[in-house]
């Protein structure tokens, strides 16, 4: 379900409480994605959001996604634990719409170098713009089924075997596909895909991920040595069309 955000200057899909599952900019604006050299610790990390979007002239509501980086993956409950002070900092915002989450999400645990304290990697907002080609961000997704959080529900739960990772990488490739279709956009528009996880996929990459990306893959994909942000879940995926990428 698209859901016009008219203060921030997009729509995005409907997900769950902590997160929508994607964002497009509304014409006349365009999507800008910005990361940091390093990660920030959280709280500080919201700080360096709001610092920026004064800088840059635009509402906290331009704000359309965020990137995370956990120390190791948390249980079921210590997610869900964690998201409650996560959604109170962008209600606080006055960013919610209806009790409903715009901003997109992707939360990973990076295997080497993992921060200490769960912190921010990167965030995306809306800014006026006069490209005509859509920008947007579909947010991180593990093989659960939309709106799921509950273990019984990953898709081959417990197994790393070669084929269980290949189903798995399918399962959330049609995911990927799904929120494309909902955003209003297809594969061919995407300029950035990033792969979140510790196993291998070069048996499959071709097959799995490359070619039903099609004229995508031409820009390859971003692999993150990275592990989802909840136990038992083994890969993740998230992908973006942006125009504007810059490093703070």
């Amino acid at each position: 379900m698209l859901l016009p955000n008219p203060k921030g200057n997009y729509s995005f899909l409907k997900g769950i409480a902590p997160y929508s599952a994607g964002a497009v900019a509304e014409q006349g604006y365009e999507l800008v994605h910005a990361r940091f050299l390093q990660p920030v610790p959280l709280a500080k990390g919201f700080e360096r959001v709001k610092a920026h979007l004064q800088a840059v002239r635009r509402p906290a509501q331009a704000l359309c996604a965020m990137e995370l980086r956990s120390p190791k993956p948390f249980t079921f409950q210590g997610f869900s634990d964690f998201n409650g002070g996560y959604v109170e900092v962008l209600k606080s915002w006055n960013i919610f719409l209806d009790d409903l989450n715009p901003v997109a999400r992707t939360n990973v645990a990076p295997e080497i170098g993992a921060p200490a304290v769960p912190s921010l990697y990167g965030f995306s907002y809306t800014a006026p713009s006069v490209r005509k080609e859509k920008s947007f961000i579909v947010a991180g997704a593990g093989e659960l089924p939309e709106g799921s959080l509950k273990p019984e529900d990953v898709v081959r739960k417990g197994e790393s075997s070669n084929e269980a990772l290949r189903e798995k990488t399918r399962f959330v490739m049609g995911l990927m596909a799904g929120r494309l279709q909902g955003l209003g956009v297809d594969w061919a528009q995407v300029t950035t895909t990033e792969v979140y996880t510790v196993h291998s996929v070069c048996s499959f990459l071709a097959s799995e991920i490359i070619r039903p990306l099609g004229k995508a893959g031409i820009h390859g994909i971003t692999w993150h040595y990275s592990r989802p942000p909840i136990v038992t879940i083994e890969y993740e995926m998230d992908v973006r069309g942006c125009f504007r990428e810059i490093v703070l």
